[in-house]
């Protein structure tokens, strides 16, 4: 007697993340903080959502690949051609801008297709991205010529016209009664401006020396925000989700990455191979202070409002903060603190 046939079980959609407030305050960051003064001279793109809107349309399209909505995929790419076209201008900076979001979003985007049925975390498809992006444009670069040359001063251009831009406005708002009244009655007031119109006039060249891994770095915050966005508004999971930050760590041979760039930068006489030591020492060691960040957190645990102090407190002293966490991080390369603690515990 033959068994009746048993339909199977419709596919049910991926529950989508949960919560708002850290995605939303993540996604404020990443549009409104390269926007200040001093970040608009440093950072390449200073309109970052011509990173978040190619990052969002290819991580939708893998989505609907695997299984999403097309409206959603259709829907972020009309959002990225259109942020792509407000580009002003058609220099050779804006064309800069333009090809590094799309490439890194679509090198992004097809590995997270391709690896569909096996997927892999954010972190690590963001890193192979970025990397395979960085090489393509180097290798564009020295093919066209007078390419490397034509990008430096391109680069130094922008930098300094936004410089130029950035001055031309704190100089109107310190030379104002008020803020006049203001330093009379607070001296360190008008040497914290001078101070200031100081850093805008040095920035250029640190934009220029720094443009690769200042570049590298905020595609990576655009594709986090992207993927954490999209598993909030898709049907479909790509990838695991984003993990917390007390427990952000990555492959521990990326130390060499620092060691590496630490070398380069001590090398004597050679001002090209100082250059990319610093913008390996910047992006390896971006990525270890967040690591280190990470296993402070983990230490005090702190609750919401130890939290919002903390953020305050990093904020005012970024600079003392940011070595100890980067000493923390590279620390737990050998030291491993979480991973013995739990097996402590076990």
């Amino acid at each position: 007697m033959t068994q009746p046939a048993v339909a199977e079980p419709a596919a049910v959609p991926s529950p989508r993340e949960q919560g708002w407030g850290k995605v939303a305050l993540a996604t404020l960051a990443l549009l409104l903080v390269p926007l200040t003064p001093l970040l608009r001279v440093l950072l390449p793109v200073d309109r970052t959502a011509l990173l978040l809107a190619p990052a969002l349309a290819a991580v939708s399209v893998a989505g609907w690949m695997a299984g999403g909505r097309g409206a959603l995929a259709v829907a972020w790419t009309a959002v990225a051609a259109w942020s792509v076209s407000q580009l002003s201008g058609a220099g050779l900076f804006s064309l800069l801008q333009a090809g590094w979001a799309l490439l890194v979003a679509g090198i992004f985007g097809a590995g997270v297709a391709f690896r569909r049925a096996h997927p892999e975390p954010m972190l690590t498809q963001a890193l192979r991205a970025i990397g395979i992006a960085t090489a393509v444009s180097l290798v564009v670069t020295a093919a066209v010529p007078g390419g490397p040359g034509r990008v430096a001063n391109a680069v130094a251009a922008e930098a300094g016209s936004r410089a130029d831009e950035s001055r031309t406005a704190w100089r109107e708002m310190t030379s104002r009664a008020e803020w006049k009244d203001f330093v009379a009655q607070n001296p360190q007031a008008g040497e914290m401006a001078k101070a200031v119109d100081a850093q805008l006039a040095s920035l250029p060249v640190t934009a220029r020396t720094l443009f690769p891994a200042l570049a590298a770095l905020e595609a990576l915050g655009a594709l986090a925000v992207a993927w954490a966005l999209y598993h909030r508004i898709g049907r479909s999971r790509i990838g695991p989700p984003l993990g917390r930050l007390r427990e952000f760590r990555f492959n521990d041979h990326m130390v060499w990455g620092v060691v590496g760039g630490l070398a380069l930068v001590l090398i004597p006489g050679f001002a090209a191979a100082r250059a990319v030591g610093a913008n390996l020492l910047l992006f390896f060691g971006a990525l270890y202070t967040i690591r280190g960040a990470g296993v402070f957190l983990w230490m005090v645990s702190p609750g919401r409002l130890a939290s919002a102090f903390l953020v305050i407190v990093a904020v005012l002293f970024w600079n003392v903060l940011g070595v100890m966490a980067l000493g923390l991080g590279v620390g737990d390369t050998w030291l491993d603190w979480r991973a013995r603690a739990r097996a402590r515990k076990t």
